[in-house]
């Protein structure tokens, strides 16, 4: 049986290799992962989305998901498939964002993305 709650916490580190080529944040700490399951059968679901629908990268991030996700788990014998399913709902907003991805965009643009997204008005109320 696979220890599902280190699959989940390998995938996770893996995840934060892959980089969005617009934003040189990696797609863990940017909120682009929704979530992970793994199932007793050692079935693996990703579901992640991207920053905007149109986003024109989106083979080349799914591609370079799909590596890292492979690497993370080739060495594990009790895995029998991986699926990644592509999201829209809910929309990809900053809330989304790790604290380091927050620290870390503040860093490279200088400043805090969620705090201009609300000072906008650009968040949904719930």
């Amino acid at each position: 049986m696979v220890d599902k709650n280190a699959v989940i916490e390998r995938l996770k580190e893996a995840l934060k290799n892959v980089y969005d080529p617009e934003i040189p944040i990696n797609i863990w700490d940017l909120g682009l992962i929704y979530g992970i399951d793994v199932d007793d059968s050692g079935n693996v679901r990703i579901k992640m989305t991207l920053t905007a629908p149109g986003c024109p990268i989106v083979s080349f991030l799914l591609h370079q998901v799909q590596e890292s996700i492979y690497g993370a788990l080739a060495d594990i014998k009790d895995i029998n498939e991986v699926n990644i399913d592509l999201v829209f709902d809910p929309p990809w907003d900053p809330t989304k964002m790790t604290e380091e991805g927050r620290r870390r965009f503040k860093e490279l643009f200088g400043y805090d993305i969620l705090e201009s997204y609300s000072k906008r008005g650009l968040l949904k109320q719930t």
